[in-house]
């Protein structure tokens, strides 16, 4: 019977920990802006496009334009 009580205690201060840290997650903006980071990966970057053969831009490592 005492480890079903333990048990019981256990979860409950599981079940407390994890509800204490939504609410921490809340108050500190975790959740202000669901839609921007799922529309993110769907724009184009502008940075991440090829340039165009005969421009002469040669790109780095990076993606960075190469220095003169």
């Amino acid at each position: 019977m005492s480890v079903i009580l333990i048990l019981i205690f256990a979860s409950l201060a599981v079940a407390l920990a994890f509800l204490l840290g939504f609410i921490w997650a809340v108050k500190s903006g975790q959740f202000e802006d669901t839609c921007t980071p799922a529309m993110r990966i769907l724009s184009e970057d502008e940075s991440a496009k090829p340039d165009r053969p005969g421009t002469g831009k040669a790109r780095g490592a990076a993606g960075q334009a190469a220095a003169p």
